[in-house]
């Protein structure tokens, strides 16, 4: 699947690249975007909880020792678009897993108003036993996370985003926001 790490290396250096330029989201929230014919508003609410929940993974490789990988998580968005958040999911091994994160998600740096890019880091647990190399730096089933994201938001309720998890796999997520 040499496409989809092509695509995963793309997505990734763009948003690495990108981000920087994005202003301060330290700064008051900027007004919401006004309706035109071309730009339709989305306007989120200020600190609300999203659900988030990922039915489908793909991995970059084939390994035999693959299980269907799924995710369930909540998220507590900021107004200054800082958000908080945990996932338990099943990692690519089967084992139950959790991820505990801190980020931000960044919007409004492009002409199409519902595009979204979105990074995380936090602490991974769940990779132990045979599996326990397969993620950098584990310590008896701890290690660190990254997870760079890019997203839709097609109402101020429902999104979708794409997850790109290192060089193994990328997870398709569903969110739905609650004021």
């Amino acid at each position: 699947m040499a496409p989809m790490k092509i695509l995963t290396f793309a997505l990734s250096f763009g948003i690495a690249c990108f981000a920087p330029l994005v202003h301060s989201q330290t700064t008051p929230a900027p007004e919401p975007v006004r309706e035109t014919p071309d730009k339709p508003a989305i306007e989120l609410p200020g600190d609300h909880w999203r659900v988030v929940m990922s039915p489908y993974t793909i991995h970059y490789s084939y390994d035999a020792n693959h299980r269907y990988v799924w995710s369930l998580g909540a998220e507590r968005q900021l107004a200054d678009r800082r958000l908080f958040g945990a996932a338990y999911f099943t990692n690519s091994f089967g084992q139950p897993s959790a991820y505990v994160y801190g980020g931000q998600r960044l919007i409004d740096f492009s002409v199409y108003p519902k595009l979204y890019v979105q990074w995380t880091a936090g602490v991974l647990y769940g990779y132990r036993g045979d599996y326990a190399h397969k993620v950098p730096l584990n310590h008896d089933g701890f290690s660190p996370g990254v997870v760079l994201s890019v997203g839709w938001q097609f109402t101020p309720t429902y999104s979708l985003q794409a997850n790109v998890l290192g060089n193994s796999a990328l997870m398709f997520q569903l969110g739905m926001d609650f004021p």
